[in-house]
């Protein structure tokens, strides 16, 4: 159970979740994606999901299906244009719906993607599920950003909750053309973060015009830009955390 968070909103956490599930799901693992983003859910449109309606059997609810992946958001039960006004108590009880009353099924992995910060949100996940195996926490190389995401690692450690790593999202464009790599946002900020925190450190992603497409046509970028250099960085993370998991003592499956 990976909780994908960052102190910073921006920085593509939930393209890394997205794709970080699908990846999983490549790797022939029994995936659950849950959205926990209540006020700006994006992963029923990445996934080409928005216009997928949820249903109920005895009593639970159940999640959208994309080959073997499970999928759950809010954003099922909303319209395009509307607003989730709500506090926090309202919030925390739709996060505890989706956690118990969801026929998840027999999971391998649940990736939560988490809006950004330390706040209602991610509190309610790490309060509820008490045997969650970790956070990846996603960053950008720029100051500005590293700044915030430095309080994800402080908010784990408070909660008693791992870190499984550092992702370094927007690390660097690679040309198509020429395969020069142009730092734009700098290069190695969340690797030196991740050093100096001693929290390993997962990986770069390089910025690729193609996984804006993707996830505004609704295509997992890592399955239909398999051979690209920004795909390979997604599936090397995803190996980590496979790596991971093959390095405890237990299998690592959800059945709530």
């Amino acid at each position: 159970k990976i909780l994908v968070m960052s102190g910073k909103g921006g920085v593509g956490k939930s393209t890394v979740a997205a794709n970080l599930a699908v990846s999983l799901m490549l790797a022939g693992k029994r995936v659950g994606l849950l959205d926990v983003d209540i006020h700006g859910p994006s992963i029923p449109k990445m996934l080409g999901l928005e216009r997928a309606h949820i249903s109920t059997e005895m009593g639970n609810i159940i999640p959208v299906e994309l080959g073997d992946l499970r999928v759950m958001s809010i954003g099922f039960l909303l319209d395009d244009d509307d607003a989730v006004v709500w506090r926090g108590p309202m919030k925390a009880g739709v996060i505890r719906q989706f956690l118990k009353d969801v026929e998840w099924g027999d999971l391998d992995y649940l990736v939560i993607d988490a809006p950004p910060g330390t706040g209602d949100e991610p509190l309610s996940v790490c309060q509820l599920i008490e045997d969650a195996d970790g956070a990846v926490v996603v960053a950008t190389p720029q100051d500005v950003a590293i700044a915030a995401v430095r309080k994800s690692i402080t908010f784990c450690r408070q909660l008693n909750l791992p870190v499984l790593g550092i992702v370094e999202n927007m690390s660097g464009f690679i040309c198509p053309h020429c395969g020069k790599t142009t730092e734009v946002f700098k290069c190695g900020g969340a690797e030196r973060m991740a050093t100096q925190m001693n929290v390993p450190f997962l990986g770069r992603i390089p910025i690729d015009p193609a996984v804006g497409q993707a996830c505004d046509a609704g295509g997992p970028y890592v399955h239909y830009y398999e051979g690209t250099e920004t795909a390979k960085a997604f599936r090397k993370i995803a190996d980590a955390i496979l790596s991971l998991s093959a390095q405890s003592t237990g299998d690592a499956v959800c059945d709530d």
